[in-house]
């Protein structure tokens, strides 16, 4: 029997064309990846991109359009199955209140799990950006403009 693992994510770029980026450490684990996460049971992908914003950002989201998922089998990482992970755009509609870090991995405090925000230039992202395969297939689609204007 197979088993998926469906996760969904949000591209949020501000009036500078830049996207936002979270920095996080979990499990002894550090990576970078775009805000969102696991959909849950029971929840729709817009609900779950949703919830996962105000859950990790604290923010209010609309999500704009669909922009990306995985169209090629992808292993997952941390259980014997399948990731699939979709991709949008989104706008914020409450306030941005981040602390917004400068450099990768800057953490307040030393107790799991961590998490740091940062924004970087569309046009200057790269896939090594970000941590996870898909992420930084992401990367490179939106570096050659894929759907995005």
């Amino acid at each position: 029997m197979s088993s998926f693992n469906v996760r969904v994510y949000g591209l949020l770029i501000n009036d500078r064309d830049e996207v936002l980026i979270s920095d996080e450490k979990e499990y002894s684990t550090m990576f970078s990846k775009f805000p969102g996460g696991g959909l849950e049971y029971g929840e729709g992908l817009i609900d779950g991109l949703k919830r996962e914003f105000m859950e990790e950002c604290d923010m209010e989201i609309e999500v704009i359009k669909h922009y990306y998922t995985t169209d090629y089998f992808v292993k997952a990482l941390f259980f014997d199955g399948q990731l699939i992970s979709i991709y949008y755009i989104v706008k914020n509609i409450s306030p941005i209140n981040l602390i917004i870090k400068q450099k990768q991995f800057d953490f307040d405090g030393d107790v799991e799990p961590l998490q740091a925000f940062r924004w970087v230039k569309l046009n200057e992202l790269k896939p090594d950006d970000v941590t996870f395969p898909i992420d930084k297939h992401v990367v490179e689609l939106l570096n050659k403009g894929y759907e995005f204007s």
